[in-house]
């Protein structure tokens, strides 16, 4: 059992948690699941894990919404290529009967594919007469000058004939005429339509096939034509092949077929050509008003299908999520009731029985349901209670790991550290309001953001909008701290403490200056702003602040460890980890903030740098003038003793007192005296030495010896590298300073200097730009993650181990989060 633990600290605890078991009357308990799943309070484990999905008692319900999920799937795509969407307005109907669903899913799917098929013969049909009507007259036009123009060398060829009998004359006209009627050869023709991107191809391939013994004519077709196979509109060629004999006849079927040219039956005679067109013509009149009324009813049964898809697709998934649950529950020997076992919050176990009760009275079962709560050894998962505010800094400390139950949460100082360590980086309260403004529309238009899909940087964004709001106002906070507006200084707080004495001060930004009043009530004086020590002044500051900050979130992880150890009753840990840890932390680098803060105090001019080196290379010698308070050189030998005994403090005891428990476990197991020791330290070592005591394994002192070893010796080094680490406070604020004051400097105040608008609207344009996407985008990730390391590693890893595991109940508030 945990020990126990002041009040405030137990708000950074999980909520307790208790293995429960469920025995539920076969009649209640699809009413009992969805009931739990409302309430979303209960983590089901899976009692038949060694069965596959088709092996369980309800695999052939699932299979039914599975079915249902795909009819409702297809509704959705036929509902998107129409053009519609469905409806988002809140309907009711949770008592929907599942079989009538189902039979009516199945009815409306087969009328609309029955629909589907009509529209699609319809259109292919439709598409074919069109291109028929395009061949007819296309080809028509063809003959029609061909004819008229062999008619005129018919009459030509005659007065000719009649005067002499001339060489020049056509071959074929000749043969005609010299040869008997009857024996004439009238040619094939074959007409249609072929794609025009391989028409040229097309017409190759028919002469080579053919040796040149055809004659082909084409025409382009103006417009696109939807093509009947495909359904995709294509530009054509209306094409009429001559031939002469079966055996070219073949071939040419053969190449259409292969470029997939539509073939279209075609006479010569005008007589028909014209009836013909005229058939077509009134064919497609009536086409085009059937098809418009088959699409009229598919929409209309689209928009009611639509007006319920939400509500189907909801009742589906949370029928199948139930039935999903039933199947990991195990049935009793009986045959009557089912077996559940889980996860609750101890505070749920009145609700939770409340449902089931609920559940016995709808489905009138003559038997209740059992709720009991089951004795365990196993790690419970972790759950704690968050709201929109609080979740995402949860998801924060979560992406690093999830906490041990029971474990302190650093997720509730992380909701004030973590935005303060970004502004400290990012100080600049105009800034800070462009990001404020920036997430205050978030914020006021979540509720319809939060029904909308986003696309993933702007759902990022989204879900972090409260962090960012608190990132926002700490560095308005900062920003005054540091008087900068887009890097310039104002007098917020009243006037600068410094100003030129005499009249001969021509430059009171540079020189001249000397204090006049008192000193500037809140954050940096404006005068330092351009002066020549503004940089060694900020940089000293910064540095030394970010040193201050950085041992002060240290001190705070390592007393949570205490707060860890405490509540876990791990007194090795207290006494031989935590106690050597503070004082070796606080003997050097809490002794370097005492001395900045006392340094500040007096104003002295001690060197620092020389303090803390000469603090180990001599610590014997006379400070001098570094000297800032009396019995210094004591306290530095005193505090330099402390850091050297917590070292082997931390190494040795801890080791060989486990040592010594186990072989006093193995005393009295001798001795028939068995019993569990009381531990849940965050040392993994130490828990596999306890398991081990258990499970009979010898001790392996060598193990945990260099175990603790490499533990001290990464907190030794940690405390300076991570000490260290905190100076990218600093250099991040100055460098975001700096180029704060470039883009000020270099780009709007020398637009101004040319004394031209277009030239000034034009460096406010680029002075914007520069502003948001070098500093309000770029500096702002850079700085988020900078204090994201700095929470991770530096703060956490002195107390957080992060090896639970999430609390993940059963809960229908989730089916809308998650995909198909």
């Amino acid at each position: 059992m945990a020990g126990e633990c002041c009040p405030t600290m137990d708000l950074l605890r999980s909520e307790p948690m208790q293995l429960a078991q469920l025995i539920i009357p076969i009649e209640s308990s699809r009413h009992a699941i969805s009931y739990l799943g409302d309430l979303g309070l209960f983590q089901f484990k899976d009692l038949n894990a060694e069965k596959s999905p088709f092996q369980r008692t309800y695999a052939t319900q699932i299979k039914r919404c599975g079915e249902m999920a795909r009819r409702l799937r297809f509704f959705k795509e036929q509902m998107k290529k129409a053009g519609l969407s469905p409806s988002t307005r809140s309907t009711t109907g949770n008592d929907i009967d599942l079989d009538n669903m189902e039979v009516k899913l199945g009815e409306l799917e087969a009328e609309l594919l029955e629909i589907n098929a009509n529209n699609e013969h319809l259109q292919r049909t439709y598409s074919e007469l069109l291109e028929y009507k395009l061949v007819l007259q296309k080809a028509g036009e063809f003959f029609n000058s061909a004819q008229s123009s062999a008619a005129a060398q018919q009459r030509q060829f005659e007065r000719q004939h009649s005067i002499e009998k001339s060489i020049d004359s056509p071959l074929l006209l000749e043969q005609e005429m010299t040869t008997d009627p009857s024996k004439h050869v009238r040619l094939g023709f074959v007409s249609g339509l072929v794609p025009r991107e391989k028409s040229m191809t097309f017409e190759r391939i028919l002469f080579r096939a053919t040796r040149g013994n055809v004659f082909l004519q084409q025409a382009v077709v103006n417009d696109r034509v939807v093509d009947p196979v495909s359904g995709d509109k294509v530009e054509k060629n209306v094409f009429i092949i001559f031939y002469s004999g079966e055996r070219a006849k073949n071939k040419i079927l053969k190449i259409c077929e292969a470029f997939g040219a539509n073939r279209y039956p075609f006479t010569d005679d005008l007589g028909k050509q014209f009836q013909m067109i005229t058939e077509v013509s009134g064919k497609l009149s009536e086409l085009k008003i059937t098809i418009d009324a088959g699409l009229l009813h598919r929409s209309s049964l689209l928009q009611t299908i639509g007006h319920q898809h939400e509500l189907w697709n909801l009742l589906v998934k949370k029928e199948k999520s139930i039935y999903h649950t039933l199947n990991m529950l195990s049935i009793d020997v009986t045959k009557m009731c089912l077996v559940a076992e889980g996860w609750c919050p101890v505070y749920a176990s009145n609700q939770i029985q409340n449902a089931l009760q609920r559940a016995s009275f709808d489905s009138s079962s003559q038997v209740g349901a059992i709720f009991q709560v089951l004795q365990t050894k196993e790690s419970p998962p972790t759950y704690f209670r968050t709201n929109k505010f609080t979740s995402a800094f949860q998801e924060i400390v979560d992406a690093y790991g999830v906490a041990k139950y029971q474990e302190a949460n650093p997720g509730v100082y992380t909701i004030v550290t973590f935005p303060f360590l970004f502004a400290v980086m990012f100080g600049d309260w105009g800034h800070g309001i462009c990001l404020l403004l920036a997430t205050l529309y978030f914020i006021i238009r979540e509720r319809k953001f939060s029904s909308q899909k986003l696309g993933d940087i702007v759902e990022m964004t989204f879900g972090g909008r409260y962090v960012i709001m608190m990132m926002a106002l700490f560095s308005i906070y900062t920003g005054l701290i540091y008087n900068e507006f887009f890097s310039v200084p104002f007098e917020l707080f009243g006037p600068s403490a410094y100003g030129c004495r005499d009249q001969s001060c021509s430059d009171a930004t540079t020189v001249g200056l000397s204090k006049v009043r008192g000193t500037y009530p809140f954050g940096v004086d404006p005068k330092w702003h351009g002066s020549r020590s503004e940089l060694p002044f900020l940089n000293s500051l910064k540095m030394k602040m970010s040193i201050l900050l950085g041992v002060a979130q240290m001190n705070l992880g390592i007393i949570l460890s205490y707060f860890n150890a405490k509540f876990f009753g791990d007194n090795l840990n207290i006494w031989y980890q935590f106690v050597p840890q503070i004082i070796f932390l606080n003997s050097l680098f809490g002794y370097l903030s005492l001395l900045i803060i006392v340094k500040w105090c007096t104003g002295s001019q001690a060197d620092l740098y020389h303090v803390m080196i000469y603090m180990f290379l001599s610590p014997t010698d006379d400070l001098g003038e570094n000297q800032l308070f009396l019995g210094q050189k004591f306290l530095q030998i005193l505090l330099l003793l402390s850091a050297l005994v917590a070292v082997p403090w931390m190494l040795f005891p801890k080791p060989y007192l486990l040592k010594k428990q186990h072989e006093e476990v193995r005393l009295k197991r001798h001795q028939g005296q068995s019993y569990a020791l009381l531990h849940g330290g965050d040392d993994p070592l130490e828990e596999d030495h306890h398991q081990s005591l258990h499970g009979h394994e010898e001790f392996e002192f060598t193990e945990v010896f260099v175990h603790q070893l490499i533990h001290t010796i990464e907190f030794v080094l940690g405390a300076v590298s991570n000490t260290a680490s905190y100076l990218r406070l600093w250099a991040l604020s100055l460098a975001h300073s700096e180029l704060s004051s470039v883009f000020y400097d270099k780009i709007l105040l020398l637009a101004r200097g040319f004394n031209n608008v277009i030239i000034l609207i034009i460096g406010i344009i680029v002075f914007i730009c520069a502003t948001v996407g070098v500093l309000l985008v770029m500096e702002t990730l850079s700085a988020f993650l900078h204090a994201l390391r700095l929470h991770w590693v530096e703060f956490q890893n002195k107390f957080y181990e992060g090896a639970g595991y999430k609390f993940y109940p059963f809960s229908f508030a989730l089916l809308s989060e998650e995909d198909e």
